[in-house]
């Protein structure tokens, strides 16, 4: 059976681009067996015969009813599949899926019955999020980075904005990259639709969310911008605990400063 990807160059693409980020999660070390987990929105790449294809499993239901997603198509990490295998088989460690009119539950498309991953609720929801408000965004992301997901086990750090402002003031450029800060969500249960609607009301204000002492979630444009925004938080972090592996506290940029970089940048 031919590949949906054939004769699809810009779905190619999508896959392309999650395959290589996956890659990158794990170089990193953020993505320890089969953890962390990628979706994209390629409903825009969904023609006639996509729409025609017979979904090759029964309809899943995925524990919420997501309005806005009816008709809608996701490239989907699967679960219980490495990263490392996403980056280098990318239709044999994903699927394609595509929501039914329910809109509470999915069916697959291609390539392979591949189940998506244990975070699909969190997922879709932010994926909901995202097309109700328009703001063009098709990816999302969760991974594991051992700096911020440390820097979660210090209640001081959990407050409204706290880590925000400390990582911003470690390097002019997490400011101007991640401009909105990070969200924080008090521990849920993994794969919960408690998860799921705590991360929602983050996604209000914030781009990146952090779940106490699990990992992170980013949404963007396309999977390279929700990778960098994490990317650049966890290099704060590591400046940071650099700093105080060394024995000092580090002084970071001022408010003046950071006041300075954001008209400078208009964020």
């Amino acid at each position: 059976m031919k590949s949906i990807l054939e004769n699809r160059p810009e779905l190619a693409r999508r896959v392309a681009e999650v395959a290589e980020v996956a890659g990158y999660l794990w170089q990193k070390g953020w993505a320890e067996r089969n953890g962390g987990n990628i979706t994209v929105n390629v409903t825009a790449y969904a023609d006639d015969a996509v729409r025609s294809m017979a979904p090759i499993s029964d309809p899943v239901p995925f524990g919420m009813t997501l309005p806005h997603l009816k008709g809608c198509y996701f490239f989907c990490k699967g679960t219980n599949r490495r990263m490392r295998d996403l980056a280098r088989r990318p239709m044999e460690n994903g699927s394609v899926i595509r929501i039914l009119d329910d809109c509470a539950s999915y069916e697959i498309i291609a390539d392979n019955p591949v189940k998506p991953t244990s975070e699909l609720a969190s997922h879709l929801a932010m994926h909901d999020r995202m097309i109700a408000t328009g703001n063009g965004y098709t990816a999302a992301v969760h991974t594991h980075p051992i700096d911020l997901i440390a820097m979660t086990h210090n209640p001081a750090f959990l407050a409204k904005d706290v880590l925000t402002n400390l990582l911003w003031s470690m390097i002019p450029e997490t400011r101007a990259f991640c401009p909105k800060g990070l969200g924080i969500v008090p521990y849920k249960m993994p794969s919960s639709t408690e998860l799921a609607e705590a991360t929602i009301e983050q996604l209000r204000e914030y781009d990146v969310v952090m779940w106490e002492k699990h990992g992170v979630c980013a949404v963007g444009p396309d999977i390279m911008e929700a990778f960098d925004q994490i990317d650049v938080l966890s290099k704060s972090a590591q400046i940071y605990l650099t700093a105080k592996s060394m024995g000092f506290e580090p002084t970071g940029t001022t408010q003046e400063q950071m006041d300075e970089l954001k008209r400078a940048f208009n964020l």
